[in-house]
């Protein structure tokens, strides 16, 4: 076999999300954005000897580290998109930065409620207003950062099939159009939690400090703190587990499975072994054992899948049954 003729029978692994680039162009001007907002802060506090400015400049670095991490996650991805060292493509390397997101995550709730305890034990002097000022600061900066994030951070992108055809009815294509959320971008949207979880610690402090400056309850200050570690730990354990879902290669999408079993089910057509992963945002790989008194070519399984949404890797095997 000649190896022009090869070529029609081999495919690509690009199992990159549909805005790829849209979204690592957004993520790279959240991080430029945040570390001039850093670096402001960091300066202004130690010229104005003000700790309010310097503390709340080195935690948004600790935010500007992750959202780095996102960012170079796209590039890494779209850099090595065809290297082929990488089995299934590079899909799946921003679960991978999102899931070391949320760990960042977890920290800087820790790091919170283990700074609001000591401050309920030992209350320590407040400037009110300087404080509030830096709050309402930092709200603006993260506010514009979820701004250019905004309506992708829950979005979810289709596949292409190799080697098949599109023709699919509208059961299937309406049952399998309520799939997205199992294919959305973890990377992105831990980047959105990030600067999300940044404008509600913002929000809750403004709030605490204006009680605590006109009712002289200085408590209000930490506890509203635990709460704001508490909510941020809650979202931390969301990526964990969305992102830790992919990256452990559980089953991606339960209707999606029901209608390809549907699919290959026919006649005297047996599903023996199935199994659907999650490969990219938006892109599914399915390899499953066809069993049959009546065996057909893997082409024609192949075609019995045509047109899913999602479904972009598909290995099927087929053995015929004793008896």
């Amino acid at each position: 076999m000649h190896s022009h003729s090869i070529e029609q029978w081999t495919h690509d692994h690009a199992f990159l999300g549909e805005k790829h680039d849209e979204n690592e162009r957004r993520t790279w001007l959240v991080v430029v954005l945040t570390l001039v907002m850093m670096v402001g802060e960091i300066v202004a506090g130690s010229l104005f000897g003000s700790m309010a400015l310097l503390a709340d400049g080195w935690h948004m670095g600790t935010h500007a580290a992750a959202l780095g991490i996102a960012a170079f996650a796209y590039r890494f991805a779209r850099r090595h998109v065809g290297n082929a060292h990488f089995t299934f493509g590079t899909g799946k390397f921003g679960d991978l930065a999102a899931f070391a997101s949320a760990i960042i995550l977890g920290l800087v709730a820790v790091e919170i409620a283990y700074e609001s305890v000591l401050r309920l034990i030992t209350p320590v002097p407040i400037v009110y207003g300087e404080a509030m000022a830096v709050a309402a600061l930092g709200l603006c900066v993260n506010l514009a950062s979820a701004w250019l994030l905004r309506d992708n951070h829950d979005h979810h992108h289709h596949g292409h099939e190799h080697g098949h055809s599109h023709a699919h009815d509208e059961h299937d294509d309406h049952d399998h159009d309520h799939h997205g959320h199992h294919h959305h971008d973890n990377n992105l949207r831990a980047a959105y939690v990030h600067v999300m979880t940044d404008a509600a610690t913002s929000v809750l402090a403004i709030a605490a400090l204006a009680v605590a400056m006109y009712s002289g309850w200085v408590w209000a200050d930490p506890a509203v703190g635990l709460i704001g570690s508490a909510v941020i730990a809650s979202w931390a354990f969301g990526l964990v587990k969305s992102s830790g879902a992919v990256l452990l290669d559980v089953r991606a999408d339960e209707k999606l499975e029901r209608v390809i079993r549907a699919r290959m089910e026919v006649g005297d057509d047996r599903v023996t072994d199935l199994h659907l992963w999650q490969v990219g945002p938006g892109h599914c790989a399915v390899l499953l054992s066809v069993v049959s008194d009546q065996p057909k070519q893997p082409a024609a399984y192949k075609r019995r899948l045509a047109g899913l949404k999602g479904l972009s890797h598909v290995t099927v095997e087929v053995e015929t049954c004793p008896h």
